[in-house]
């Protein structure tokens, strides 16, 4: 059981040392969302870009339907600036109820 504890305890997301990152902050980032083509998916997803990236500008973001119309994919970039804004922000919309995936 002490290493089950021991898992549990361990961050999701290990802390990677500025100088491993893959990612140069501040950048340009797309985050592709995926979620039920309703009529307030587009504006909370919005909202919560703009929670994390106050420069996050709505003109950018790319609205692509599924064939049959029932889901809408959405490419929103934002400006990363840290490793725990991207985090953040992928908590947030994961938890969304209208957002299925997010990559």
């Amino acid at each position: 059981m002490a290493d089950a504890a021991a898992q549990a305890a361990q961050p999701a997301n290990p802390i990677i040392p500025p100088e491993q990152s893959l990612i140069e902050y501040p950048s340009r980032f797309p985050i592709k969302v995926m979620g039920v083509h309703h009529e307030t998916f587009i504006e909370a997803v919005v909202r919560i870009a703009r929670e994390h990236d106050q420069t996050f500008d709505e003109a950018t973001l790319e609205h692509r339907p599924s064939s049959s119309g029932k889901y809408l994919g959405l490419t929103v970039t934002v400006t990363a600036t840290s490793r725990e804004q991207l985090d953040a922000i992928y908590r947030a919309l994961t938890g969304h109820p209208l957002v299925k995936y997010v990559l």
